[in-house]
């Protein structure tokens, strides 16, 4: 069976193979697959079903552009220290950007289980997710269990694993991730943050991973994109890891942790990109102070969006249609591989577990 994306979720309906199938779930309960079909989505701050703005289809008018003047008024604001109830504005208002941006977000790493997910996170350190969805196929077959991890002939293994990097490294963790949940957990990958950043080649960002994806334990994931992205827009100025994700933490409700994490994520890599985000073309441009790192023409930064949803994405942000058709189709005809959504490997070299 071919693993679907975000397709274990802890407590699901099975398939007849006995596998689960695939669902993402709101935070309380309804799956977001069914929600779309009624034109509806979750209301992630009430619990309840919202109708009209919170739907996947239609397209909202988009908020101006900033002026200079407001830009840099905002900027030298959270610069100076942004006053705790504004802050918390600007941030909710950039959180409802985001879920009307990115519905589709999700974990772009293909997996069936808890113990997939974590040997797709610990292969996805340095790499792409869509070069490892390449590899996961074919290893998963081979290694289904824990034990056969455990058991792996490592230049089979490191063979298999070759083109996502670092193979030698990421084989020793895989064999030693194997073995220790073989010893300590019965063969079951644990569901813990405390029990996970213990395993071999798991941190805290993969543990996050984990606990979000396959068990619905919120989690904040703070990979290059999310790290980048909070400290260009103000939520923070902390540069460690683990003190962004309680910083972050504190700000958005815990019940939307793991989905917010794939929002801004989804955000980064296809338009707030690092060295030249599309700030012309951003939904969010409004509430962020660094409006102006890139070009504010709405022309020249819709050449830069990236994804399969770009033309989506084009038309929130208020491009005009013509122009939005010329962009995708050029694009099409140039480098189909560029409405791919996977991160570039220049950014995803600091991304490791």
């Amino acid at each position: 069976m071919i693993p679907h994306r975000g397709a274990y979720r802890g407590t699901g309906p099975h398939t007849p193979e006995g596998r689960y199938r695939s669902v993402t779930r709101s935070p309380r309960g309804a799956p977001a697959s069914l929600l779309r079909e009624v034109g509806r989505r979750p209301d992630r701050r009430a619990g309840r079903l919202s109708v009209g703005a919170r739907t996947l289809a239609p397209v909202t008018t988009p908020r101006p552009l900033p002026s200079r003047t407001a830009a840099a008024r905002l900027a030298k604001r959270v610069a100076a220290g942004e006053p705790a109830l504004g802050r918390a504005r600007r941030i909710g208002r950039m959180l409802r950007e985001l879920a009307v941006t990115h519905p589709d977000a999700h974990c772009e790493l293909d997996f069936t289980t808890p113990l997939e997910l974590a040997v797709a996170t610990v292969l996805s350190a340095q790499s792409t997710d869509k070069l490892v969805n390449s590899v996961t196929p074919a290893l998963f077959a081979r290694y289904p269990t824990a034990l056969d991890y455990a058991k792996a002939d490592r230049a089979e293994l490191e063979q298999m694993i070759h083109s996502t990097g670092f193979f030698r490294n990421k084989a020793t963790s895989l064999i030693g991730l194997g073995t220790a949940v073989v010893e300590k957990h019965d063969g079951v990958l644990p569901h813990t943050l405390q029990e996970l950043v213990a395993l071999p080649g798991i941190g805290r960002k993969t543990a996050n991973v984990i606990l979000g994806n396959a068990f619905d334990i919120p989690g904040i994931t703070v990979d290059t994109h999310f790290g980048r992205l909070v400290r260009r827009w103000g939520w923070t100025a902390e540069d460690d890891p683990v003190k962004v994700e309680h910083a972050v933490g504190a700000l958005v409700p815990k019940r939307d942790w793991t989905i917010v994490s794939h929002e801004v994520i989804f955000h980064g890599r296809r338009i707030c990109h690092a060295r030249k985000p599309a700030c012309g073309a951003c939904t969010l441009a409004a509430d962020c102070p660094s409006f102006g790192a890139g070009p504010t023409d709405p022309a020249q930064a819709a050449a830069l969006v990236k994804g399969p949803s770009r033309a989506r994405l084009l038309r929130l942000a208020g491009i005009p249609d013509d122009l939005v058709d010329a962009l995708v189709d050029a694009a099409a005809a140039d480098d189909p591989v560029a409405l791919d959504a996977g991160a570039d490997r220049a950014e995803a070299a600091a991304d490791v577990p």
